[in-house]
């Protein structure tokens, strides 16, 4: 089976216009601020073409601290006694609730993969693994793939990660430049931050960071990986995307 590629950014740098003819997939961003309403949310998939894709990221409420200082564009005033019901993906209505309207916004975008970015705060820890665990078993899908990209310890226990991720039908999205998927199956999910750090958005990515990119991408493939998602998610994303896009192509992959 030929593997397909499925490249595109984090956000739009561009117009949308221009956008949509260069990439057919966005990550959107927008749903992890605040949750756009659902008129705004219709237009986009409207505009775009009818074989474009979109995947969010969840919802801030779910996975952040009501401290966390991206908070204040959330829409949502909290209270400091109740601070503990929200974020670091805690069993909670609050959370369910929030999780509700991620989903909602996935199904009017017609998303396939919804992105779960947990903060480096949200450690490895038994509390957080018992979290993860009651948050997912617990969730309404409506079929879509789900994709967990944790920061911060957890590094440093991939064996956890990778129990986790096969428990629970997960993605474990991961810069592939910097660590290996502690799991893979059929789809896999890659979101490039810049290298020289965790995160390191003013990086351009350098031909031979591309070169070594692809063959992460093919080892994938060897290892049965029918699927990749490659979003860039730097300065320079929309040239970088573009240039790798060339890559795939002359390397025969089915490019989406």
């Amino acid at each position: 089976m030929k593997l397909t590629v499925k490249i595109g950014c984090c956000g739009i740098p561009k117009s949308r216009r221009e956008y949509y003819k260069s990439f057919s997939v966005v990550e959107v961003q927008q749903t992890f601020y605040k949750i756009p309403l659902p008129s705004t949310l219709e237009r986009w998939r409207k505009e775009a073409p009818e074989d474009f894709e979109f995947t969010i990221k969840a919802w801030q409420v779910i996975t952040h601290p009501p401290t966390s200082p991206t908070w204040k564009r959330s829409g949502l005033k909290v209270s400091k006694n109740e601070y503990d019901k929200y974020g670091y993906l805690r069993p909670t209505k609050e959370n369910f609730d929030a999780w509700m309207k991620t989903l909602e916004a996935a199904k009017i975008l017609q998303a396939n993969v919804i992105v779960i970015q947990t903060p480096p705060s949200f450690g490895y820890s038994e509390e957080n693994v018992r979290n993860i665990r009651s948050f997912f078993s617990q969730i309404d899908r409506n079929n879509m793939l789900i994709g967990w990209e944790p920061r911060g310890t957890w590094k440093q226990h991939l064996d956890v990660v990778g129990k986790l991720v096969k428990e629970l039908n997960l993605i474990h999205i991961v810069d592939i430049l910097k660590l290996k998927p502690a799991t893979i199956g059929r789809v896999a999910y890659i979101r490039l931050h810049g290298l020289n750090g965790e995160v390191n958005y003013r990086y351009k990515y350098k031909d031979e960071d591309l070169d070594r990119l692809l063959k992460c991408i093919e080892e994938l493939y060897n290892n049965g990986v029918e699927t990749v998602y490659v979003m860039f998610n730097n300065v320079f994303m929309f040239d970088d995307a573009l240039r790798f896009k060339k890559l795939c192509s002359d390397r025969g992959f089915n490019i989406k």
